[in-house]
C-alpha cells in the first residue's frame, strides 16, 4: 500500500512542531535529515528505499527574498526547487550547469532545477500562499547584494533554504513527486536574529503541510475513481 507522504525537515525542532501529522494510520512519515542538501538527499533516499510514497515534501522555515513581498509568518509553496549555488563563476559572470554542459544526472541533461508536484499550485491558491521558485543554497545569504543577485538569477524566487534540492534530487531518482513548503522566519540579507519569527514560521509550515496532505488525499481519490465514463 502506498503511503501518502514523506516529510523531510532539517532539525528536531521543526519536527516537534509537526507532531500528529505522522500519527499511525495516516500514511505520513516525518524524517529529520540534518542540515544541508547532502544530508537531506541521503535521508530522503533511505526513506524512499524503505517504503512506497506518493509524495516527498521538503518542509521547514526559510528566509524570504525581499522582492517576493513575503514577510515573517507567510507561507511559500514551490513551483520548482532550484539548487542555486551549483555552477561556476567566470570572473563576475555566473555559469549554471546548463551553461557548463554539465548535469546532476549521469545519463541526461538536468540543471538542478526540479519541477514541483503538479498539485502544488492548487494548494497554494487554496491557502492564499505564494507560489514560485524556492532556492536551495549550502550557505545562508547574509547581505543585500547577494540576495539581489540571486533574485535576478531566478526571477520570482520566493525563499531560501538549505535542503529542498537534496530532497528533490533523491525524489527524482526514485520517481516520486516532490514539493517544498517553507514558512518564512525572516528576510534574506544581513543576519538579524532578533527579527526572526521562528514560531510564526513553523505555524505557517504546519498549515502548508496540512493543506498539501489534504490535497494529496483528494487527488488520490480522484485518481482511484478514474476518468469520467
Amino acid at each position: 500500500m502506498r503511503n501518502r507522504a514523506l516529510v523531510v525537515v532539517a532539525t528536531p525542532g521543526e519536527a516537534a512542531r509537526l507532531g500528529g501529522l505522522d500519527a499511525p494510520g495516516l500514511g505520513v512519515q516525518v524524517v529529520v535529515s540534518g542540515v544541508g542538501p547532502v544530508a537531506a538527499a541521503l535521508a530522503t533516499q533511505r526513506a524512499l528505499l524503505g517504503a512506497d510514497f506518493a509524495l516527498a515534501v521538503s518542509a521547514g522555515i526559510g528566509g524570504a527574498y525581499p522582492a517576493s513581498g513575503l514577510g515573517p509568518g507567510d507561507l511559500a509553496v514551490s513551483s520548482e526547487i532550484v539548487q542555486a549555488d551549483l555552477g561556476a563563476w567566470d570572473g563576475g559572470a555566473w555559469l549554471g550547469l546548463d551553461g557548463l554542459g554539465l548535469s546532476v544526472l549521469p545519463d541526461r541533461p538536468h540543471p538542478a532545477r526540479f519541477a514541483a508536484w503538479t498539485g502544488a499550485g492548487a494548494v497554494a491558491e487554496r491557502l492564499g500562499a505564494a507560489f514560485g521558485p524556492t532556492l536551495t543554497l549550502s550557505s545562508v545569504t547574509g547581505d543585500h547584494e547577494t540576495a539581489r543577485t540571486l533574485q535576478a538569477r531566478v526571477p520570482g524566487a520566493l525563499t531560501e533554504g538549505m535542503e529542498g534540492a537534496g530532497v528533490a534530487h533523491a525524489a527524482l531518482l526514485a520517481g516520486v513527486p516532490v514539493v517544498e513548503v517553507r514558512g518564512v522566519s525572516n528576510l534574506v540579507g544581513p543576519r538579524d536574529r532578533a527579527a526572526w519569527r521562528i514560531g510564526e514560521a513553523l505555524d505557517a509550515t504546519r498549515r502548508g503541510l496540512e493543506a498539501v496532505l489534504a490535497g494529496l488525499l483528494v487527488r488520490g481519490a480522484a485518481d482511484q475513481r478514474g476518468p469520467p465514463g
